[in-house]
C-alpha cells in the first residue's frame, strides 16, 4: 500500500524585501545537477543520485507515459487544489522535482503568473505536459536548488522529495528560496509504504537465507516530517497522512 505523507505549509517571519526580478538567477553555492556521486557532507549516501537520474530519463523515453503517470497526475491534481485553496495569486513559483510537470498542467495564469520546473532528469523535461501558466524549465537536482533568497512566493513538490538523500537540507533550501510569508505544497511517500512488500521480503527471505537484506527504499515517518520542516525553518505547519 502506498502511503502518501502530505505538507502543507505556510512560511511567516518578519517582513523583509524579496528579491527583484532582475536578480532571479543561479547562485554559486549550489547550481546545477549535482556532479557523479556527489552528496551533502552531512548526509549518507543512501540513494545513487546519477542511477536515479538515469531511470527517469528512461522512464520518460517510455512510449504511451500517460499509462503508466496516474498516481503523479493525481497526486499532482490533489497539490493544485491545495493551491487553489489559498485565497492569493503566487507571481513566481517552483515545483522542486517536477517531471513531466504533473502539478503546472493543473494551475492557470490567474493563480500563478510565472511556473518554474526543476527535475534531474532532462528527458522529463523534454517531454513537459502542456499547461496555460508560462513555465522555465531547468535541469537541476533537488538537492542543490540553483536560486537566490528570498525568491518565488510558492513552491511545491510531488512524489520526489522521497529519493533524495539529505531531505533537511533539501527542506532547508526551500525555505531559503521562498519570500517571507511564502507557501510550501509537497507530497512524498510516508514511512509506511509498501510495508506489507517489505515485511512479506523480509520473512521470506529470513526463512531461505537465515538474514535479510533491504529492497524497498526507506522513507521518512511522516510522525518526523513535522520536527524536519520546523528546524528548516518553516512554521504554521499542517502535515497529513493519505
Amino acid at each position: 500500500m502506498l502511503r502518501l505523507g502530505g505538507l502543507w505549509v505556510l512560511r511567516l517571519r518578519s517582513p523583509a524585501a524579496g528579491v527583484p526580478a532582475k536578480n532571479l538567477g543561479l547562485r554559486e553555492v549550489a547550481s546545477g545537477v549535482s556532479s557523479p556521486g556527489s552528496t551533502s557532507p552531512r548526509a549518507l549516501n543512501i540513494f545513487d543520485r546519477d542511477l536515479k537520474r538515469k531511470q527517469k530519463n528512461w522512464a520518460a523515453r517510455q512510449p504511451e507515459p500517460m499509462k503508466f503517470d496516474y498516481l503523479k497526475e493525481e497526486v499532482g491534481s490533489r497539490i493544485a487544489d491545495r493551491v487553489y485553496d489559498i485565497a492569493r495569486n503566487f507571481s513566481l513559483a517552483l515545483d522542486v522535482g517536477c517531471g513531466r510537470g504533473y502539478i503546472a498542467q493543473h494551475l492557470n495564469k490567474e493563480t500563478v503568473g510565472k511556473f518554474f520546473q526543476v527535475d534531474i532528469a532532462e528527458n522529463a523535461l523534454k517531454n513537459i505536459l502542456e499547461m496555460e501558466i508560462p513555465t522555465v524549465n531547468i535541469l537541476a537536482d533537488e538537492e542543490f536548488l540553483p536560486f537566490r533568497e528570498n525568491t518565488f512566493d510558492l513552491v511545491v513538490s510531488s512524489l520526489s522529495l522521497h529519493w533524495v538523500n539529505d531531505l533537511p537540507r533539501a527542506l532547508e533550501q526551500i525555505h531559503y528560496v521562498l519570500k517571507p510569508d511564502g507557501v510550501f505544497i509537497g507530497a512524498m511517500f510516508g514511512g509506511d509504504t509498501l510495508y506489507e512488500l517489505r515485511c512479506s521480503l523480509q520473512l521470506a527471505e529470513t526463512e531461505r537465507e537465515g538474514g535479510f537484506s533491504p529492497h524497498v527504499s526507506p522513507f521518512t515517518a511522516v510522525s518526523d516530517l513535522g520536527h524536519l520542516l520546523g528546524r528548516a525553518g518553516f512554521n504554521t505547519l499542517t502535515v497529513g497522512e493519505n
